[in-house]
């Protein structure tokens, strides 16, 4: 037997996977079983590139192309069950990347829109999420943070922003429903902050949820918000 086909053995795999929750996603706080059985379900090494495949459980942010990169496992755990999402909701992500985090998204949702500005990381995310056959995520080629993402037809439950940016995003607020939260990871080194936003009627209620820190978004600060 080869040693990569050692590396990416089934076996190996679910090893690794298992390393990873105990090691990493649970003393980060992640100790959600719906969130933890999403983590088990879905494959991460699907939606890593295979140059980089023996990193995928490694506690790293993951090359991708277009000089972009997939968030450490305990980040992606950690704002998923910050999310708390329900069955019926709508969710926004911006920032598809490779597709993972929306693929972890949609188990736990009713739909999810992600939005990507590189059409190679649109084609990527695409065929990622058909090979683990997730049917509930759309893909949009666009720039979440600015006027060219225009697709998004309707006001959102969940908006998660995946990457870092310099301040909360309160222009993305505009697309989310009465009661809808934001979560988006703000600052600038050595330490950045995961933040929830809540709409509740006409005010804003932010929390700071834990600190991080995440390479950052392009074309950030939010400039402008989806047209209805």
């Amino acid at each position: 037997m080869s040693l990569d086909s050692t590396i990416f053995s089934s076996a190996h795999l679910d090893q690794a996977r298992a390393n990873a929750i105990a090691q990493q996603i649970r003393p980060w706080d992640v100790l959600d079983p719906r969130v933890l059985d999403v983590l088990t379900q879905v494959r991460r090494e699907i939606f890593v590139p295979e140059a980089h495949r023996a990193l995928t459980f490694v506690d790293m942010e993951i090359p991708l192309p277009e000089g972009q990169c997939m968030l450490s496992p305990k980040v992606e755990a950690r704002l998923l069950q910050e999310a708390d999402l329900k069955p019926s909701d709508e969710v926004l992500e911006i920032g598809a990347g490779s597709g993972h985090m929306a693929a972890l998204l949609s188990h736990l949702s009713q739909s999810v829109i992600t939005v990507e500005k590189y059409p190679s990381l649109v084609q990527f995310a695409l065929s990622n999420l058909s090979k683990a056959g997730i049917g509930n995520v759309t893909v949009i080629e666009g720039n979440g943070l600015s006027l060219d993402a225009s697709a998004a037809p309707r006001l959102f439950d969940v908006i998660v922003v995946s990457g870092g940016l310099a301040r909360a995003p309160e222009g993305l607020l505009n697309q989310l429903k009465p009661g809808g939260r934001l979560l988006a990871i703000v600052g600038s080194a050595p330490v950045m902050q995961a933040l929830l936003l809540e709409k509740r009627g006409s005010s804003v209620l932010k929390r700071g949820l834990f600190e991080t820190m995440v390479p950052m978004l392009e074309d950030a600060p939010v400039v402008s918000t989806f047209q209805f």
